[in-house]
């Protein structure tokens, strides 16, 4: 019941945010992150749970679930209200609600119109993220994928900057084409289904079970895997990342990199390979290729920019890239290595756009040609911009490190050739970094008469408990990578096991 409750909050706190605005200015941002934070409580009940599971094959997926909620929805169509949760679920979850809180706290004071219709598409873009990282239904996905990406839209063609509108338009054709081509690969994988069994179901774990001819698998296996590439997203499916970052708000910014960038590759590991294990893996080679090309071109993209809001956007393409090269390895290390990835890389790429809020909040401008010597005038904001960039760039001792040397570990046994060209990327993300630093903190500055303060102690504090929670992850990682492993196994395993069973079968 903890997963429902977690839902029901998020949707009332949407709905009440409109009418306590025009009750008491102010109040729909009290509310949005007071409702989030009761949510955390509620995931604290699964507390209990964090012992890893070992991995059976009989078990795999079913029982490694904490919690489920099974209710009929559609019946005719075989369409159930199905949300579970196990450990890879709960780590999602916990990024979202975490980043989605230091997103409404760090930008606070920066929408001043329609402050409530604002929180009322937040906490919505929230709720549909939780239903995409607990529904096991495949329709019921579908549903929170689109509840998901609405609300997103809505923050950026209102609340963007400039050149929102167009912005907004990129971010929905993407999007909402690949959301399309989903649901037809859905149906015909529900359709073929009922072909074998007489049955019509969207359900994950029947649908697993499926042995559809090699040719057939695959081309439904591509629908899914562009629409989840697009949401990650990797090249070339990426142009609409970077307008979508630079328009949208900074709390809009923070929720897009840190969390829902993560539900396409979420998608990946929790449908795409359990469905299609022998079509993913023989496309393994080529997503593999796509995922070491958007490193090497994030980087150099991020590198060439002058708009420090852009460059952080190209670089969530270069890290995604690991997190892709990782997936596709169908090793244990490297997938563990993409999950510690997409961790480490929401919260500090979270950190970097509220630093660059700041930025042009007391500047405004984002272009580094009109910045310089700024840590004289804000010292403090520096020093955590520094943190954040060593971290993004994989710094030993913290999170990110720790993610890309897993991905590239793992690699290598599978793909040497793969993990030296990612490993070029790590290059490409030093240089891009200490650039963005050495242009907007250091040398001559810009402007002699700046009149804006320093960072606050309150936002100081957010920074810092972000900066901890790498340093945790980055130097005792192994429970988090313990939550990960039961599933990660299973699906390591699968090809084996599927072809094992063919193999058996009269």
């Amino acid at each position: 019941m903890i997963l429902l409750a977690v839902l029901l909050i998020l949707t009332a706190g949407a709905l009440l945010a409109c009418p306590l605005e025009k009750l008491r200015a102010g109040s729909s941002r009290t509310l949005a992150i007071a409702v989030q934070l009761v949510a955390m409580l509620l995931l604290c009940g699964y507390f209990p749970h964090l012992e890893p599971a070992s991995f059976t094959a009989s078990a795999w997926p079913q029982q490694l679930f904490w919690d489920e909620i099974r209710q009929p929805w559609i019946p005719r169509f075989g369409i159930s209200f199905h949300l579970a949760i196990d450990g890879l679920g709960f780590l999602m979850l916990v990024l979202t609600l975490a980043t989605g809180l230091f997103g409404l706290a760090i930008s606070g004071g920066q929408i001043q119109h329609r402050v409530g219709f604002f929180h009322c598409n937040y906490l919505l873009a929230i709720a549909g993220v939780v239903g995409v990282f607990t529904a096991l239904d495949l329709f019921l996905f579908f549903f929170f994928w689109e509840v998901m990406l609405i609300p997103m839209l809505l923050l950026i063609a209102i609340w963007g900057y400039e050149n929102r509108t167009y912005a907004a338009i990129k971010f929905f054709i993407f999007t909402q084409a690949s959301s399309l081509l989903m649901l037809a690969a859905m149906v015909a994988l529900a359709y073929f289904h009922f072909r074998q069994s007489g049955t019509i179901t969207f359900a994950l774990e029947d649908l697993t079970g499926n042995r559809l001819s090699g040719g057939l698998q695959f081309w439904i296996m591509l629908g899914f895997f562009l629409a989840f590439t697009v949401k990650l997203p990797a090249v070339p499916l990426h142009p609409w990342l970077p307008d979508a970052h630079t328009q949208a708000p900074t709390a809009a910014s923070i929720l897009l990199a840190a969390v829902l960038l993560k539900t396409g590759a979420y998608g990946l590991l929790r449908f795409a390979l359990p469905l299609f294990p022998e079509a993913s893996h023989s496309f393994a080679p080529i997503a593999m290729a796509v995922g070491a090309a958007s490193i090497i071109y994030g980087a150099l993209m991020a590198f060439s920019q002058q708009d420090v809001k852009r460059l952080v956007a190209y670089s969530s393409v270069s890290h995604m890239g690991f997190v892709l090269l990782g997936i596709y390895t169908f090793n244990t290390l490297a997938i563990q290595g993409a999950v510690m990835q997409m961790l480490a890389h929401g919260i500090s790429s979270a950190a970097l756009f509220g630093i660059v809020g700041k930025l042009q909040q007391r500047l405004h401008t984002r272009n580094m040609a009109e910045m310089g010597g700024l840590w004289a005038a804000f010292p403090r904001l520096g020093a955590v911009a520094m943190f954040f960039t060593m971290a993004a760039v994989g710094l030993p001792g913290l999170g990110n490190f720790v993610g890309e040397f897993l991905v590239l570990a793992g690699t290598f046994t599978a793909q040497p050739a793969f993990t030296a060209v990612a490993a070029l990327g790590l290059v490409g993300a030093a240089l891009y970094g200490l650039r963005m630093i050495q242009q907007v903190f250091f040398g001559s500055l810009h402007d002699d008469d700046i009149a804006a303060a320093d960072i606050r102690r309150n936002n100081l504090a957010l920074f810092a408990t972000a900066a901890l929670i790498l340093l945790w992850i980055g130097l005792y990682p192994q429970p988090v990578l313990n939550q990960v492993r039961p599933w990660v196994d299973g699906i390591v395993q699968q090809p084996a096991a599927t072809a094992t069973a063919t193999a058996e079968a009269p």
